[in-house]
C-alpha cells in the first residue's frame, strides 16, 4: 500500500487553540462577516471538519499545552481589535465561566456567524472524531454532518444550492501528496464552481516545499488568488512549525486590507522570537 493512501493518525486535540489556529480561526471570522454584508444564504463546507470542540483541560491538550502560546495568550486581553474581538467572543461564548477550558474548531466557530437562511456542510473521515462532531451538531437542521473524504466532499456538495459560499479546505498536511491533493482537489472544485470562496490553510516548514505549492496554485489558471501569511520561528528547520498561511479564492471586496490590518497584530501578541513575519500579497490577480 502506498504511504499517501495509509489513513494518518492525526488528531487536532493535540494542537487545539495553538497559533496556527488562531491564525486560521481569526481569517476564517472576517471572511464569514464578510459573507454576512448580503442578505442572500450561504452555505459553508468544511472538508476536514474535526471534532467540532475541544477541552483544553483534557489529558491530550495539556501533554503537548500549545494552547499556551495561542489562544492563552489572546484570553483575558480587552485591547483587541474588532475583528479579533469578534473571533475570541466566539471562543469565549463557549466558555461563560470566564475560565478557558474549551477551544471552538472551525465548524464550532463558523456556526456562530451562520444567519437563519445559511447552512453548513461539514465533512470528516476519521471515525473518532466524526461520532464527536456528529454529536456536536445533534439536532442543529442547518448542519450536516457526514463521514466522508474530504476531497471527495468537494465533488459531492459542489456547486451549492446557494451558488454563493465559502470552502475551507484544511487537511493535517500528514500524507507525503497531501500539498498535491489540495492543488488538484482545488482545481477541480473550482472547475465545478468558479465563484465561491475558497480558503486553503498550510502550514510552513521547509520553504521550499511551501514555494512549490504556491506556484502549483499559480499555474493553475485560477484568477483571484491572495495569500496571507504568519511566520513566527525562522524559517530554517523543517522538523517545526515555523508558520502558517492562507491562500484564498475570491476574496471578498477589501480582504486584503482587512489581513493587513490583522496579521501585524496577530504577530505582535503571539510572537515566540524576535523574528518573525506577517505578510499578505497577491498570489494571482483579478
Amino acid at each position: 500500500m502506498e504511504l499517501a493512501t495509509l489513513v494518518m493518525n492525526y488528531r487536532h486535540v493535540f494542537h487545539a487553540g495553538n497559533s496556527a489556529d488562531v491564525f486560521k480561526h481569526a481569517v476564517l471570522v472576517l471572511l464569514l462577516k464578510a459573507l454576512q454584508k448580503k442578505e442572500a444564504p450561504f452555505c459553508y463546507l468544511d472538508t476536514h471538519a474535526g471534532a467540532g470542540r475541544y477541552d483544553l483541560a483534557g489529558a491530550s491538550a495539556r501533554r503537548t499545552n500549545e494552547a499556551e502560546g495561542g489562544i492563552a495568550r489572546l484570553w483575558g486581553t480587552g485591547d483587541l481589535s474588532p475583528a479579533l474581538g469578534d473571533y475570541l467572543e466566539a471562543v469565549r461564548t463557549l466558555n461563560p465561566s470566564g475560565r478557558l477550558r474549551y477551544y471552538p474548531g472551525s465548524p464550532r466557530l463558523a456556526r456562530r456567524f451562520l444567519r437563519a437562511q445559511d447552512r453548513m456542510i461539514l465533512v470528516e473521515r476519521a471515525p473518532e472524531e466524526f461520532v464527536a462532531l456528529k454529536k456536536e451538531f445533534a439536532a442543529d437542521r442547518q448542519v450536516t454532518v457526514q463521514q466522508q473524504d474530504g476531497y471527495a466532499a468537494l465533488k459531492a456538495h459542489l456547486p451549492p444550492k446557494e451558488r454563493r459560499g465559502l470552502v475551507l479546505l484544511d487537511p493535517p498536511y500528514e500524507a507525503v501528496d497531501e500539498f498535491a491533493q489540495v492543488s488538484s482537489g482545488l482545481e477541480a472544485a473550482h472547475a465545478r464552481w468558479s465563484g465561491g470562496v475558497y480558503a486553503i490553510w498550510y502550514p510552513i516548514k521547509e520553504r521550499r516545499e511551501t514555494q512549490r505549492f504556491l506556484q502549483a496554485l499559480a499555474a493553475s489558471g485560477i484568477r483571484k488568488i491572495l495569500c496571507a501569511e504568519l511566520a513566527l520561528y525562522p524559517e530554517d528547520n523543517a522538523l517545526r512549525l515555523n508558520g502558517c498561511g492562507m491562500a484564498i479564492v475570491n476574496p471578498p471586496w477589501q480582504l486584503d486590507a482587512a489581513l493587513e490590518r490583522l496579521l501585524p497584530e496577530l504577530l505582535e501578541r503571539l510572537r515566540q522570537v524576535a523574528a518573525g513575519r506577517a505578510q499578505v500579497r497577491w498570489l494571482v490577480p483579478e
